[in-house]
């Protein structure tokens, strides 16, 4: 039993080793200068929170041109003072020549990192080697720069946990030097005990020098301000970087944000703390992520040889065709060839035989020695025709074919600049959403289009979320997938909430990058849809209403130049009523309605039903002083002590404008009223229960006015219009029919 137990504990603490070896083994990663490829010594912060051992640092600037003080000289070591030197010291090791050669050339009184050159010294650039980036180290270069002693101090923990330190050899001994038993911070030098009473007499100021353990890289014992080598106590946020009090009062860093190192050292180490908490509270996740990474690589490589595999098949086949296009213009060249080869072959036979020692000629030489007429005319019969083509073929010489094979050109400019730009199916380009066309009513209508010289989009995803401030996390993206066009409709939404929206493409390739947000809000009730009442009520001769019932125009035309005229002689001008043909005797309802910019005078409201009835038997007009429409305030009503709601609440909007007041009522005539830019739609929304009617601008739903409203009975829209105007009623976007454009094989909805 007891066995048992020892090889239980024996195998626990063999995997506790195991764990922090390879814990141990992967730190290694962190503490290897990305230059000399080895563990830091001396690292330097970069500006780009990378680090890099100052001896690399120097040699990446000297490759670069620019010079560099030795970074292992230590002018206040004793090592580095021949008048200190011990007499043990004979025997040192001399610098290398190449070593040397830098010093000389360095120079003096410059600052490490500078350029070469007579000019004004310039801004030092350093190229990263983590991040290939290059930074900006100001004029001083190198000197500019912190040392990180915190890596320093975990490069050394590191070093003698795992027990690769070397034993420090004292620095002034001869040989056979002795190991080194103590150290020196003011000295920066490892010593043995007897040089370090040898360095360190009694009764002078070097002895009070503490002796610590014995080290290769002597740290100062806190972080020094290079510049100005005192010691840092703030940190500028602005800036990012640790400042001492001198660099507190420069100029340049006048209206920073400054704070003292403690509370940066807390708030940094509250932060790291959390996150590493995090971290390793994560690490089911982190495993998993790292198990799906690995299941993406293989799959990048059988992807990526199956894509070479298709390309390679793909090239093969325009090879074979071109080849295949190569034999058949070739087989009509050489049959052109050979059928006019043998028409010239055959003329030059006909040439020939018009030579004076041909056959014919001599044929017809003899047949001119005959002397029996009848046997002549037989057998010159047939010779003269041959003479005859002969002589004509002579006569007028043309060569029976060309030599020419200029009709068998090719021309490949065309397949040559579709080869030249063949590459890849590239992915559509982001969306741009049209803000125009986009809008928010019943539902959300969006619209957008590609850029111009994007790669097509055979459909769109169109993705949308809720915005909720109060909430903590963000709600997830709802999707619409596969929309075969440029616009779409987003249905069930909540009511007077802000939503964003954003649309991708995809073709071949695979989805393209997103469009910019579009942030839309929702009206702040259910949207009534009604009409236009044609039935009664409203004047024929000076309103004219659509045949979807829609819209609506005043036509004033003659009778209106009429009344016009008599409204000198004190005479009254009519306003025209039409109205909804809705009541609404419960909750909240919105509707929204576009009026024509060059409208005279356009009021939009609500009404009681009753009261509207009563308008249409008596026309009300504009100058009457017994009735004002917008503030349903009656002048002979002014006996009764209890103020009732109004039974109508108009906007009033003429010319471009909508009339806006600081009073109770909107046209009450204040002085003190103003105008704002007519917004391209108003909405309208009826909270029946308050008794309460509110005006939006329906782009932003921005709140224009809002007044009570006499909810007794039923309410209906309601729209008057003095003199010349226009209004529509905004299309419900459920009721919009999208059609379909077909493009080769694929179908799209405008």
């Amino acid at each position: 039993m007891a066995e048992g137990e020892d090889l239980q504990t024996f195998t626990s603490i063999m995997d506790a080793l195991v764990r922090i070896s390879t814990s141990m083994k992967n730190m290694e990663r962190e503490l290897v200068c990305p230059v000399c490829k080895e563990m830091y010594k001396q690292p330097l912060a970069l500006p780009c929170m990378h680090n890099v051992c100052h001896v690399c640092a120097s040699e990446v600037l000297l490759q670069h041109g620019y010079l560099c003080c030795d970074p292992t000289s230590e002018p206040s070591s004793p090592a580095a003072t021949p008048a200190t030197r011990s007499p043990r010291l004979g025997r040192r090791a001399v610098p290398k020549p190449d070593r040397l050669d830098r010093l000389l050339k360095s120079g003096f009184g410059t600052y490490p990192g500078r350029k070469r050159g007579p000019v004004h010294p310039q801004s030092v650039s350093f190229p990263c080697p983590a991040c290939r980036r290059d930074v900006d180290l100001g004029e001083r270069g190198l000197g500019s720069l912190f040392r990180n002693l915190t890596l320093e101090r975990v490069v050394e923990r590191y070093r003698q946990t795992i027990n690769i330190s070397a034993a420090i050899m004292c620095q002034f001994c001869k040989p056979p030097q002795l190991e080194a038993t103590k150290g020196c911070t003011e000295c920066k030098s490892s010593f043995c005990n007897e040089c370090f009473k040898l360095y360190h007499p009694w009764g002078t100021q070097k002895a009070q020098h503490e002796p610590t353990p014995p080290t290769l890289t002597f740290r100062p014992k806190g972080l020094m301000c290079p510049e100005h080598k005192e010691e840092v106590t703030h940190y500028c946020k602005t800036c990012q970087r640790l400042v001492c009090q001198l660099c507190r009062v420069r100029r340049t860093h006048t209206s920073h944000k400054i704070t003292p190192v403690l509370s940066a050292y807390q708030a940094l180490r509250e932060k790291l703390t959390k996150s590493l908490a995090y971290i390793l509270s994560s690490q089911d996740m982190v495993q998993t992520q790292i198990a799906e990474l690995e299941e993406t690589v293989k799959h990048t490589e059988v992807n990526g040889s199956q894509a070479k595999e298709e390309v390679s098949q793909l090239i093969q086949g325009l090879c074979s065709m071109l080849e295949e296009k190569r034999a058949t213009l070739l087989q009509a060249i050489e049959e052109c060839q050979q059928e006019r080869l043998a028409s010239l072959h055959s003329q030059i036979q006909e040439h020939q035989a018009m030579l004076e020692n041909s056959g014919m000629v001599g044929y017809a030489q003899e047949v001119l020695k005959e002397t029996d007429h009848p046997c002549f005319v037989q057998a010159a019969k047939q010779l003269h025709n041959r003479i005859l083509r002969a002589t004509d073929s002579l006569q007028s010489f043309r060569p029976a074919a060309t030599a020419s094979f200029s009709h068998f050109q090719l021309d490949v400019s065309r397949e040559l600049k579709l080869l030249t730009d063949l590459a890849f199916i590239r992915a559509p380009e982001a969306p741009v959403i049209d803000t125009q066309r986009t809008y928010a009513y019943d539902q959300i209508f969006l619209c957008w289009r590609l850029p111009q010289h994007s790669p097509p989009a055979w459909h769109y995803t169109v993705e949308y979320r809720k915005t909720d401030t109060k909430a903590k996390g963000l709600k997830l993206w709802q999707r619409r997938e596969e929309v075969r066009g440029t616009s779409a409709l987003v249905e069930y939404l909540d009511t007077d909430s802000v939503y964003v929206l954003r649309v991708k493409g995809c073709n071949k390739a695979g989805f393209g990058e997103y469009s910019e947000d579009i942030y839309l809000h929702t009206p702040p009730a259910p949207v009534l849809n009604f009409f236009l009442d044609n039935r009664w009520g409203f004047n024929r001769d000076r309103l004219a209403i659509s045949k979807d019932q829609r819209a609506v125009r005043s036509v004033p035309g003659i009778p209106m130049l009429f009344a016009a005229e008599r409204l000198m002689t004190s005479c009254h001008l009519s306003i025209d009523l039409v109205i909804g043909d809705v009541a609404i005797t419960q909750g909240k309802s919105y509707w929204a309605c576009c009026v024509d910019p060059s409208s005279y005078l356009v009021k939009v409201g609500v009404g009681l039903e009753s009261k509207l009835q009563e308008w249409f038997q008596v026309p009300q007009d504009v100058v009457s002083p017994r009735y004002d429409p917008d503030s349903g305030h009656d002048s002979g009503a002014e006996d009764t002590t209890v103020e009732a709601p109004p039974p109508y609440a108009f906007l009033t909007i003429g010319m471009g404008k909508i009339l806006l007041s600081h009073g109770s009522a909107l046209t009450s005539r204040d002085p003190n009223g103003c105008t704002v830019p007519l917004p391209p739609r108003i909405g309208i929304c009826l909270d029946y229960e308050q008794g309460k009617v509110s005006f939006y601008d329906a782009v932003s739903f921005r709140e224009l006015w809002e007044c009570g409203v006499d909810c007794s009975g039923p309410v209906c829209p309601a729209f008057c219009f003095i003199g010349g105007g226009a209004l529509h009623l905004q299309e419900l976007v459920a009721s919009k029919q999208e059609r379909k454009v077909t493009i080769g094989s694929f179908a799209k909805l405008d």
